[in-house]
């Protein structure tokens, strides 16, 4: 055999030596994992691959010099993303199931705040909907404050857009059983029924709600103290990722307990504004929450398309920065509670 193929042959059986270890070190460096993979890379292909090996095979024209391969010190923080080389750009846990993870845990610190200046206050306007003029005034109201609308209005789905442009978070006010004899209107959800028509009277409720972000009850008293017609409710709002703001109809309520331990951000309203529908019962009620928000450092107050109730609200939003409270959307509220109740716990644990 000719001396020239005799060389190429020698050749190629080397190069494709060299391929066997090179795949060899990549599993062995992979099985190591992480950082420790790219260190060790260097110390693996020495003692594997014949001295001057890979600098036979290099061109003349490259340079000498060693590979350096940039890593973070931390990959992302998600859980969700893969932990690899190269590090995958991924959002976090959301603010509020990173609070009930730190809260079931019993770590004593919940997920970081949101930054606003306490006391912190959200206003509720609920019943949305059946009023077409009183809506609107809600909606004309500062985009931070959460309207709540019943499904069952023909309007309902209308004005809840306009209300979603116009900046305000979106409530689901879904009607629920009552104890006594009031109608919470149609397609309530009652304790009497089976899981299957709760789900279905709930998915109807929120489909008619364009751009919800939680609901709240309407009525309830007798549906929101019940454990077991509570459960499908929450769990299809743990689906969906969207926070259950309690009325709190009746202090028998289990909705807070409840959501929280399925992981759905919940808290109670503090004040109804409007009980007493005069100007200065509603000025009454929003001094209380001013109390319970300096005390507390976030309140939540309800109140209702009431002609009263809107005029009182026109100029106590126009005002209340200069007296030294930030107004908020519901959800921040209750995420501000759920991190407040967290701490408390942990201190009465210690």
């Amino acid at each position: 055999m000719p001396r020239r193929p005799l060389i190429l042959a020698s050749r190629d059986a080397t190069l494709q030596g060299a391929g066997i270890v090179f795949w060899l070190v990549l599993l062995l460096a992979a099985a190591m994992g992480g950082a420790r993979a790219v260190s060790g890379f260097p110390a693996l292909a020495n003692a594997l691959i014949p001295p001057g090996l890979m600098a036979a095979q290099a061109s003349s024209e490259a340079t000498s010099g060693a590979v350096v391969l940039a890593l973070r010190e931390r990959f992302a923080a998600s859980v969700y993303a893969s932990q690899v080389l190269t590090p995958v750009a991924s959002h976090g846990y959301p603010d509020w199931l990173a609070a009930r993870i730190e809260y079931a845990q019993g770590q004593g610190a919940a997920a970081p705040a949101t930054v606003v200046p306490a006391p912190a206050i959200a206003i509720v306007i609920d019943d949305l909907g059946d009023d077409e003029a009183a809506t609107r005034r809600a909606i004309a109201l500062p985009p931070a404050v959460s309207l709540a609308f019943l499904p069952y209005p023909d309007a309902t789905p209308t004005l809840a857009r306009e209300a979603l442009r116009a900046g305000h978070q979106i409530l689901v006010h879904v009607p629920m059983e009552p104890d006594g004899t009031n109608d919470p209107g149609p397609n309530a959800l009652r304790a009497n029924l089976d899981a299957a028509e709760i789900d279905r009277r709930l998915d109807w409720a929120l489909a008619r709600v364009p751009g919800f972000s939680g609901i709240n009850n309407h009525e309830g008293s007798r549906f929101t103290a019940d454990r077991a017609a509570l459960i499908p409710v929450i769990e299809a709002l743990a689906d969906r990722h969207v926070f259950f703001l309690d009325s709190r109809t009746t202090a028998d309520s289990a909705v807070v307990m409840l959501s929280r331990a399925f992981g759905v951000a919940s808290a109670a309203r503090d004040i109804f504004l409007d009980d007493l529908q005069t100007p200065d019962a509603i000025r009454a009620a929003l001094a209380q929450t001013e109390a319970l928000a300096r005390r507390d450092g976030a309140a939540i107050a309800i109140g209702h398309p009431h002609g009263a109730t809107l005029d009182a609200l026109k100029i106590w939003t126009a005002q209340a920065r200069e007296r030294g409270y930030q107004l908020v959307p519901a959800n921040v509220a209750i995420r501000m509670k759920t991190e407040r109740d967290a701490r408390l716990l942990a201190l009465a644990g210690r």
